[in-house]
């Protein structure tokens, strides 16, 4: 690649100097961090990083190019990448392009040369904060202005406003997924598992969803500030204790929203799939995937009990509802079994279906 110079500044005044790749232009964003060493396919369409500048923790990417039936969604959601280094000639039997060529065709502006250590240890010490990539140095005012920037109407801009259906082989139960921006991942892992999923819009009510006749629902993950969707939370209050359900990532801060808990920003989020969470009553320690920048406070939990904490710093990942047949979680479930189809939170999903069907 041609070198063409451009510049990050983050709102604090700190300012970058890489080199573009990917697509043309200039953007500002919420600039965060994720440690994974693979999947970065998956993290560039995780509709969860809607709004977001990423910067990639580990030094190389692009080495095994991009597979396309990795990707979580339609397209890819970053507002950008930033990397230390990003491989060209990639090598991957698999492979269908290399990312470059994918970023331009996903529109995303990428950067590589930046010294992404020293840019993490300041979202690690500063926390997560608004940056802007430009094709020369900004002006004070202009640099005064990044700050301003805000996501909003994030579920809005990413989730579905269609009804779907996907049918399972030799299907058991059948799953409506309630999705704010889910991800295929979860779509695939239950139809693996024996499930038919109905995908209904994130402005679903309780009444629709409980009219498809589902054996239990799934609130799925998305992205942005959960105290936005008010509407949500209040039709999710209506939904529990009426059917079994499971609440994952936005889905898990929707459901405590609901039965009156509080969720605020974190300082810089979990990001990655590499993120320890211990369950509490039985003791083991799960290697996550998660992709996340607030959390539901666990001093605030009144109703349920707060089940799965993250070891590194002890935020709430996981709380059970026993009455309501519900739990949730804030990483992925799938995470969790290492391609076992016995994994302990969709095998307790199913449980609670199971005991819902058998008392029908």
């Amino acid at each position: 690649m041609k070198k063409k110079k451009v510049y990050l500044t983050l709102q604090n005044g700190k300012v970058f100097q890489g080199y573009a790749f990917g697509a043309d232009g200039e953007i500002t964003g919420e600039l965060v961090f994720s440690t994974g060493m693979v999947g970065y396919v998956e993290t560039l369409t995780d509709p969860s990083n809607y709004g977001q500048i990423v910067v990639q923790t580990f030094p190389l990417i692009g080495n095994y190019g991009v597979v396309r039936s990795d990707a979580e969604s339609e397209k890819a959601w970053v507002s950008a990448y930033v990397v230390r280094e990003v491989c060209e000639a990639p090598s991957n039997f698999r492979a269908e392009t290399d990312l470059d060529t994918y970023l331009k065709e996903q529109n995303v502006i990428g950067i590589y040369g930046v010294d992404t250590r020293e840019l993490t240890k300041i979202l690690r010490e500063e926390g997560a904060m608004n940056a802007r990539i430009s094709v020369k140095p900004l002006k004070d005012e202009e640099i005064k202005a990044i700050a301003a920037y805000e996501i909003k109407d994030a579920v809005k801009a990413v989730a579905t406003e269609k009804k779907g259906y996907f049918a399972a082989e030799n299907a058991e139960y059948t799953v409506a997924l309630w999705s704010f921006g889910a991800k295929n991942s979860t779509v695939a892992s239950l139809l693996a598992r024996g499930c038919n999923v109905i995908d209904m819009p994130y402005t679903a009510t309780a009444e629709e969803i409980l009219a498809t006749g589902a054996d239990g629902v799934i609130i799925s993950d998305g992205p942005g500030n959960p105290n936005e969707n008010q509407a949500a939370v209040e039709e999710v209050k209506k939904l529990l204790g009426k059917i079994p359900v499971l609440g994952v990532g936005l889905g898990h801060q929707l459901v405590a929203l609901a039965m009156g808990a509080e969720v605020k920003k974190q300082k810089y989020g979990h990001r990655g799939g590499n993120q320890p969470v211990k369950c509490l009553k039985c003791g083991k320690v799960y290697i996550s995937s998660q992709n996340h920048g607030y959390e539901v406070l666990s001093d605030t939990v009144k109703q349920g009990e707060v089940r799965f904490v993250n070891v590194n710093d002890n935020s709430c990942e996981g709380i059970v509802y026993e009455e309501l047949n519900a739990f949730t979680t804030q990483f992925a479930p799938e995470s969790c079994d290492a391609g076992n189809t016995e994994n302990p939170l969709y095998k307790k999903f199913f449980t609670l279906m199971k005991k819902e069907n058998e008392n029908a």
